[in-house]
């Protein structure tokens, strides 16, 4: 897994697999959030799969797909979790992008900008839609 921590309660990853559930258990990981759609996932990584071992190790999880180019304000609510979350798509971008604008308000656009590009996503054209988000 390739774990990239954006604050102290949230990071992302590229795709999970059943064997890393306890692997992200050990690591203080409560809540995961799939925000790859089933239709991109292989056979034994599918989000009802994976969320089947995640709810017997005793965690909770999400089940967010988000298609880029149509993303939604419920896709951003869902990406909002107590407790310290793991979220995962195929590469993470996804992922970094819904929780930063899951962000707006909360935090300066500067910070969550800056998040991003500690955690090797840089995306300061993210900017503007967070500020606008911010001002809702």
């Amino acid at each position: 897994m390739d774990i990239r921590t954006l604050s102290p309660d949230f990071a992302v990853t590229p795709q999970i697999h059943i064997s890393d559930i306890e692997a992200i258990k050990a690591e203080g990981f409560t809540h995961i959030i799939c925000n790859r759609p089933s239709a991109e996932s292989a056979p034994g990584d599918k989000p009802d799969e994976i969320e089947e071992v995640v709810l017997a190790a005793g965690l909770t999880f999400c089940d967010n797909p988000v298609v880029m180019g149509q993303l939604t304000m419920d896709n951003v609510e869902a990406q909002k979790a107590n407790g310290k979350a793991l979220a995962y798509c195929a590469s993470g971008t996804r992922s970094a992008i819904v929780w930063a604008l899951a962000e707006a308000g909360k935090q300066p656009t500067t910070e969550i900008l800056d998040a991003l590009d500690k955690a090797g996503f840089p995306m300061p054209q993210l900017g503007p839609q967070i500020d606008a988000l911010a001002k809702d």
